[in-house]
């Protein structure tokens, strides 16, 4: 929830002193100037302990806060034992007040403790609202009680139109200068003069209270009550020296004088679950309200910069930016960081602002080092504004087996999360990089999202794989919810690989899931699934099912070649599917309607890639190619089949060399023949030569089969031909824009004479010359030679 900067003390006391303790510190949870006020207000007060707004489970972590490996922004990740998908998050960067707290009485060696509603009875409160008019009833109290930003109704009763702007004016622009300990101290004044700046927004929360009562957080009363109660029992322990760090929201209940019998009776009953605890490495990123987070800031890499930068920000952040475009080869000079800076005091000093913040910044930026374009800006944004630091957790920090098993796989083979997203190639040849791949698939199996794979650079061969790395904050709850399965990652994802084995239903299912476990290299796993392949093949008598199985188990099978996986039983399988296709695929060919047909046509093509990787070295004819090869040859010629099927099969045959041109010309002619309907024949064509098959370089070298194709189109009735003509439009869209230059100017200049070759045709368009010219061959092979890296031929000498 966002807050102003505030401080309320109890009603009769005042904020002047070290003696009006206890201090109700009301922060903006995300703010540089709370955590520099927080820092003054600690020094100044000096208090006998430190209470914090967040889950009392977690006191046993904030010593943790201190040690030299902890580097934020971080988290605390709270999670139901029972359940690690229920979880919560406690975020902190370096320039929240809560994390500026803690470090001062862990610096100070001060008690602190947190205070807020236990996570135990939090996550329990976040189980979804059961039956629909349950959720109904939730909706219309939403709408009758909107939640409320305080920030934006102080900045609206102020006169600004942007709650941010109102938000650094006052107080990002006007707190105490410094950072934190480690850096340039805030001035030092009387304890009052610290505690002051609290005591103005204080009324303004309450006055905001009175108006919007809960704000539309009715839950907030719950937590309110708990952390009286909990400031009760610290000052009997400590006397009235302490501080409350939380929300400014939150400052105006717990400054209001109610009794233990009154809090207690709201909490009572209150739903319970076990919950473990742990902190977790966060990301400026997400820290960001355009994640999703409900205390999210719009800048939190500009706030960063606001906290560490002790003097001259402005400068520092223009030399940053600079910085950036220049490792983006934009021409970035010293004169740019020097104009940018002026402009963006101008600016600062015609809108009335007491310092340039992030607007007037940003327009600097895009007038002096972006020449006005908003393309670099959103990289400014991106990297800057927002920013990609991600934070650091020491070893010592609690966490589940398998996330240390992960942690450990990490460094070992030496890849690092990060926040950013980057491209990661493998060769699988490399011991280290087939274990990357190894862990990588290990966990997209365990659902832990942190690659993803994406079509290689360069190569397709099957020992090199690509990926996109991001690690997000929250897949450290998928590895918690994945821990149910093992204490490693091996273990766990075996676990998980046999479980869906057993449990599902879909043969490609379990198809996908073999090649998952090949390529996770789970030997464990496989004997389980290569079962659960076996039953579900046997009982499967969709042809469908089976061609969309197949390509699975032959990837599966090259994978397994790369990887030295013994693929013995999953060849067995994958051939036994094979040999049902070839005997079911023509009856399932026929009476289909176009969305079928094309449906189909896919799966045979499928099925064609998969045979030849099942069977690369059987002779032309015999074993499971020869079989297939039949197949093709009666979908080639069986007038019941779809026509963009026998189109398909009659282009893949000639593509193998298993049939003759001159056949297929012949199947092409019949299946363009005056008694062909339109409709029929234009599918026919778009099986044989549409898609990425190179049909259209097909047409252009033999001019006998684009003669068949020319004659019939010039045939079709004029009544049929708008019927025709979207199937035909598709088809020969897909060439490229110089193949269907090339097809027109041979159809504009007409067939060659019958009986006559290419080279004897009359003048050539297009580029096609009418013969060889050794001449210009000649100028062309010293450039071939040096190209493919051989000798120069020798010239002979002369006679």
């Amino acid at each position: 929830m966002s807050g102003a900067a505030v401080a309320a003390a109890p009603p009769g006391r005042t904020a002047t002193g070290p003696a009006a303790g206890p201090w109700l510190l009301g922060v903006r949870h995300h703010g540089p100037g709370s955590a520099r006020a927080v820092l003054a207000a600690l020094r100044a007060a000096r208090p006998a302990a430190v209470l914090i707004e967040g889950p009392p489970e977690g006191d046993a972590l904030l010593p943790l806060a201190a040690d030299p490996h902890m580097r934020p922004p971080v988290a605390l990740l709270a999670h139901a034992v029972d359940d690690p998908g229920r979880a919560s998050f406690w975020p902190m960067a370096a320039f929240s007040p809560e994390w500026v707290a803690i470090r001062w009485a862990l610096d100070h060696d001060v008690p602190v403790r947190f205070i807020d509603l236990p996570a135990a009875h939090s996550l329990a409160l976040k189980e979804p609202v059961e039956g629909p008019e349950r959720a109904e009833e939730a909706e219309e109290e939403e709408e009758v009680t909107p939640v409320v930003d305080p920030i934006r109704v102080l900045a609206g009763t102020a006169g600004y139109d942007d709650p941010e702007r109102w938000w650094e004016d006052v107080v990002e622009h006007r707190s105490p200068t410094g950072g934190a300990d480690s850096g340039a101290p805030p001035s030092e004044g009387a304890p009052g003069d610290a505690l002051a700046p609290f005591g103005a927004l204080a009324e303004a929360m309450g006055a905001l209270r009175e108006a919007y009562g809960d704000g539309g957080q009715p839950r907030d009363a719950v937590r309110e009550a708990y952390m009286r109660i909990q400031l009760r029992t610290a000052r009997k322990e400590f006397g009235d020296g302490v501080a409350v760090v939380c929300g400014a929201w939150h400052v105006p209940a717990l400054a209001a004088r109610t009794t233990l019998a009154a809090d207690r009776a709201l909490l009572k009953g209150l739903p319970k679950v076990k919950t473990d605890l742990t902190w977790v490495p966060w990301t400026h990123r997400r820290l960001a309200r355009r994640s999703g987070y409900g205390a999210g800031i719009d800048s939190p890499g500009w706030y960063g910069h606001l906290f560490e930068a002790a003097d001259r920000p402005i400068e520092r952040w223009m030399t940053k930016v600079a910085g950036l475009l220049r490792a983006e080869d934009r021409f970035v000079s010293t004169a740019h960081v020097i104009e940018a800076v002026r402009l963006a005091e101008t600016l600062a000093a015609l809108r009335g602002r007491p310092l340039a913040g992030l607007g007037e910044t940003t327009d600097a930026v895009r007038a002096v080092m972006c020449e006005g374009s908003d393309v670099p800006l959103a990289l400014v944004r991106d990297r800057l504004i927002v920013g990609e630091s991600l934070g650091e957790v020491p070893d010592t920090a609690p966490a589940v087996p398998l996330q240390r098993d992960l942690t450990r796989s990490q460094r070992t083979l030496r890849l690092k999360p990060e926040a950013s997203e980057r491209e990661l190639d493998l060769d699988l040849r490399k011991e280290t990089d087939a274990a990357r791949s190894r862990l990588l698939h290990r966990l997209r199996l365990l659902d832990v999202g942190w690659g993803d794979p994406v079509a290689g650079r360069g190569s397709t061969g099957t020992f090199r794989e690509s990926w996109r790395l991001r690690w997000e904050p929250e897949l450290h709850v998928r590895v918690a919810e994945a821990g149910v399965w093992g204490t490693t990652v091996l273990t766990a994802a075996t676990a998980k690989a046999a479980s869906q084995a057993v449990a599902a239903t879909a043969l490609a299912d379990v198809t996908a899931l073999a090649e998952h476990c090949l390529l996770a290299e789970l030997p464990d796993a496989l004997p389980v699934v290569m079962k659960a392949l076996a039953d579900r093949a046997a009982l499967d008598a969709d042809v469908g099912h089976l061609a969309d199985a197949l390509p699975a188990l032959a990837r599966s099978l090259r994978y397994g070649d790369v990887r030295s996986t013994d693929t013995a039983a999953l060849a067995e399988v994958a051939a036994g599917l094979a040999e049902r296709i070839c005997v079911g695929l023509p009856p399932a060919c026929t009476g289909l309607d176009p969305d079928g047909a094309e449906a189909l046509r896919g799966q045979v093509e499928a099925v064609h890639g998969a045979i030849g990787l099942l069977d690369t070295g059987a002779e032309p004819g015999t074993g499971l190619r020869g079989r297939w090869d039949a197949v093709l040859h009666k979908l080639a010629a069986r007038d019941a089949v779809a026509g963009v099927i026998r189109g398909r099969a009659t282009r893949l045959l000639l593509d193998e060399g298993r049939l003759a041109e001159d056949e297929a010309a012949r199947l092409m002619g019949l299946a363009l023949s005056p008694g062909t309907p339109p409709a029929d024949a234009a599918a026919w064509i778009e099986g044989f030569v549409g898609g990425a098959s190179g049909g259209g370089m097909l047409l252009v070298h033999d001019e006998r089969l684009l003669g068949l194709v020319d004659a019939w189109l010039t045939g079709v009735p004029a009544d049929q031909f708008t019927d025709v003509l979207p199937l035909l439009r598709r088809t020969f869209s897909a060439y490229e824009p110089g193949v269907r230059r090339t097809l027109g100017e041979l159809v504009w200049r007409g067939p060659a004479p019958e009986g006559a070759r290419r080279d004897d045709a009359a003048p050539a368009t297009g580029g096609f010359g009418p013969g060889l010219d050794p001449a210009r061959a000649d100028a062309v092979e010293p450039v071939l030679r040096l190209l493919l890296g051989r000798p120069p031929e020798p010239v002979e000498a002369a006679v």
